[in-house]
């Protein structure tokens, strides 16, 4: 089963959050807790959303997302930030079911696009999204600014 989180659903999403670090070898990252969470998902302005995936009653996965604009298509876009099915759990159609329904939503909110990342040594990863028809843009590469060097350009702004 396949459906939108609510605030109840915070300690299962942190537990989540912290075994995707942990497959990812990311652990020492995850500084998140509860509180922001909770802030972040469901406070006065939500920043994200979670769909999360049930086994017999159990949280077993989720998808963390939320939406940006394509200048290009004058249209939204949905970006996936995290999916990830606990890995004693895979095979059963939970991540594809969590993409299919994204791909739902993006379609009934207009978005002209649905992207995400992916690491480049997760091979699994790469051959399931690309066996459900998504291309991989090689030509694009990742840029962010974290902690001091965030600060230090912020600072300098006018």
């Amino acid at each position: 089963m396949i459906r939108p989180a609510t605030s109840a659903d915070i300690p299962a999403i942190l537990q989540l959050i912290r075994a995707l670090a942990d497959y990812e070898k990311l652990t020492h990252q995850v500084v998140v807790d509860e509180a922001q969470l909770r802030e972040h998902l469901f406070g006065a302005r939500p920043y994200a959303e979670v769909l999360l995936a049930e086994d017999e009653g159990r949280v077993v996965g989720y998808a963390l997302f939320f939406h940006s604009y394509s200048t290009f298509l004058g249209r939204p876009s949905m970006y996936l930030e995290d999916l990830f099915v606990l890995p004693e759990l895979r095979g059963r159609g939970h991540g594809k079911q969590l993409l299919a329904r994204l791909a739902k939503l993006a379609v009934e909110r207009d978005c002209g696009r649905f992207e995400w990342m992916v690491l480049d040594w997760n091979t699994p990863a790469i051959q399931f999204y690309e066996s459900l028809g998504a291309a991989l843009a090689p030509e694009w590469k990742l840029c962010r600014m974290t902690g001091d060097a965030l600060r230090r350009f912020a600072a300098t702004a006018t």
